[in-house]
């Protein structure tokens, strides 16, 4: 069953957002917790939708959204063959500067030496010597978190990385197991960490795990993190259930500094900036509504797809 409207509302105090600065752009900005960093509303996802562009029209793509207002891209070591991604996005910045963009990147494997090998490789694709944000890619579950938080694991690359100054700040990123980014937060010192957040994903349904919006957000909140939402159409399967831009402000209610969403087609680009320069809060009921509309027809096979799921 879904939530209670009492027990919503009751933690919506959550997602009340203070009003944002905006750019002259006319982009709404946040800051990006304790990192003091104010960054777009509206991030850019560079996982399988980017690359699908192709190189030429992919890096005008993204030129055209960073001059549109976007200052946030959002890559990984594993986005495209042989990191196409990063190799994109590093042409972009090579060309017109890193002055007033966040580049936020993540790396995928969980033994220390295999961490660094990979991210010396992606400075190199990014052309950069350092980048802001350093994740900790998709966390999947307590024998992973294990992994990631042994002795010679990739969290101890991460601080390590930072302490080279190969990175700014360290975060993580999870697309299911809420119950264990919680433990994660909880557990180690990161400065970010990224979620999937959306009206479906909200419900407590039966035969599925809470939410990360009830888990794993107040913890990233208490302890002043940088949160950043992602999946918030779950892999297209919300899209024709609800108009685009409100399950888009639906995101942007909570207390998160960005929204990350891969966008395959300068369509998209366009409308989804145009949304996110129009938005205002969702009030609670209107969430709640959402919520309760979205969550029993599609959380449990939303939480059982991202189990397994990796954007590559």
């Amino acid at each position: 069953m879904g939530i209670s409207r009492r027990d919503f509302l009751g933690t919506a105090a959550l997602g009340a957002v203070a009003a944002p600065l905006v750019s002259a752009t006319g982009m709404p900005m946040r800051t990006l917790g304790s990192t003091g960093t104010q960054v777009s509303l509206l991030a850019f996802g560079g996982g399988s939708r980017f690359v699908s562009y192709g190189e030429e029209p992919g890096i005008a793509a993204l030129n055209h959204a960073l001059d549109l207002g976007i200052t946030y891209i959002d890559t990984a070591d594993s986005y495209g063959r042989n990191g196409e991604s990063q190799l994109w996005i590093g042409k972009v910045l090579k060309q017109r500067g890193r002055k007033g963009l966040w580049l936020a990147s993540k790396i995928g494997p969980r033994k220390y030496d295999d961490f660094m090998r990979v991210l010396e490789v992606s400075l190199k694709r990014l052309q950069v010597d350092q980048v802001d944000l350093l994740h900790v890619h998709a966390l999947m579950g307590p024998e992973d978190l294990a992994a990631v938080s042994a002795k010679g694991g990739a969290y101890e690359a991460a601080v390590k990385a930072k302490e080279q100054k190969l990175t700014r700040f360290i975060g993580i990123t999870c697309h299911a197991f809420p119950d264990v980014l919680k433990t994660a937060l909880e557990r180690h010192d990161f400065d970010c960490t990224q979620m999937a957040l959306n009206a479906a994903m909200r419900a407590q349904v039966k035969d599925s795990p809470p939410s990360f919006e009830t888990l794993a957000l107040p913890v990233a909140l208490r302890k002043k993190m940088g949160v950043t939402a992602m999946k918030i159409f779950s892999a297209d399967v919300l899209v024709g259930q609800a108009p685009p831009e409100k399950l888009i402000h639906y995101s942007m209610s909570l207390p998160v500094a960005a929204t990350v969403i891969g966008m395959p087609k300068v369509e998209h680009i366009e409308a989804n900036i145009a949304i996110a320069k129009a938005f205002k809060p969702m009030p609670a009921q209107e969430m709640h509504q959402m919520s309760g509309e979205l969550g029993p027809k599609n959380k449990v096979a939303i939480d059982t797809y991202f189990r397994t799921h990796i954007d590559a």
